[in-house]
């Protein structure tokens, strides 16, 4: 019975959220445009205000926007007064967030942003000291919270978090905002690395295992053991004749009998396949994927670079 009882206060939550997320529709008005173009044209940075879990929201909104190019910081609204305002700029654009938009640390601050740079807001009161100060206001439902007793910060701040969102999809719509640009502010993500990474940026071009073609069978063995790659290239002065790995070992060790005269140049594959550099990791993939095999001869120009393994690939999540 506690089971059902569980579920049903989840499902009850869930609902009252999506219903305060389906009645958002209705506030996207000419205040959401002028407030998309403000920040669209803004000279200066996005300054995120708020008090509370409303706090909270207002980070989550300034990473955001800084993650689609538009420079922002937060704000908090109680250090605002102690000190911080000193980051705010003519230029700025505030967007300030509150439910109630009556908060005392709210109703201290507000005028003095308003005297700083435009204000927007973000509340779902309309008749607040914040939305009287404001020079636009986007209104959010006034629905109940989620729990019980109409208390803890749920609807609000998903609505919050909604409008923002709202904001935030807008403006990379009017910026032009591609997968390209994403990838250079993400450049850490795995979207980032797909579309950035190139071949260089992935090996450790310190490790070059070679021999000559005249190497014995033990100096191949020994190379294909002091790299990680399981496989060793074959040069003849600065030209890559071949390359052996471990698996060419193996089957001339079931077809030779004696391993006297055998050479590095007779057992090895002529012919490897390369990439330069300065290739991006995901058309290195695409060879890999294409041709069945585990390395790719890395050049920079007709110079040996190092080794790509599938499994660098694998470890960057480029995979």
């Amino acid at each position: 019975m506690e089971y059902l009882k569980i579920i049903q206060f989840a499902k009850v939550t869930l609902k009252i959220e999506r219903d305060a997320l389906a009645s958002m529709t209705e506030k996207i008005d000419e205040n959401f445009a002028k407030a998309v173009l403000s920040i669209y044209r803004c000279n200066g940075k996005i300054v995120v205000s708020g008090i509370g879990k409303s706090a909270y929201i207002a980070q989550k909104i300034v990473a955001s926007l800084n993650s689609i190019g538009v420079p922002s910081q937060f704000l908090h609204a109680a250090e605002a007064i102690h000190g911080d305002l000193g980051m705010l700029n003519p230029e700025d654009v505030i967007l300030c967030l509150s439910k109630s938009g009556n908060s005392p640390e709210i109703q201290y601050l507000t005028p003095l942003l308003k005297g700083t740079s435009q204000l927007i807001a973000i509340t779902s009161n309309a008749t607040s000291a914040l939305a009287q100060q404001a020079d636009i206001v986007l209104l959010t439902p006034s629905a109940q919270e989620a729990d019980a007793h109409d208390l803890i910060p749920t609807t609000s701040t998903i609505v919050q978090l909604a409008m923002g969102d709202a904001l935030v999809v807008a403006l990379t719509e009017l910026n032009q905002f591609s997968k390209k640009n994403f990838a250079q502010y993400h450049s850490g993500g795995t979207l980032g690395k797909k579309l950035l990474w190139k071949v260089g940026d992935i090996i450790d071009p310190s490790q070059k295992p070679s021999v000559s073609p005249n190497a014995t069978i033990r100096e191949v063995i020994i190379s294909i053991s002091a790299s990680r790659f399981g496989m060793t290239t074959v040069m003849d002065g600065p030209e890559i004749v071949g390359v052996i790995t471990d698996g060419d070992l193996r089957r001339m060790l079931q077809k030779m009998t004696s391993l006297s005269n055998i050479n590095a140049q007779d057992i090895m594959s002529r012919q490897p396949k390369n990439i330069q550099k300065d290739i991006l990791a995901t058309q290195a993939l695409y060879i890999l994927e294409k041709y069945d095999i585990g390395q790719l001869i890395v050049m920079d120009g007709a110079l040996y670079h190092g080794v790509l393994d599938i499994h660098d690939l694998l470890k960057e999540g480029i995979i």
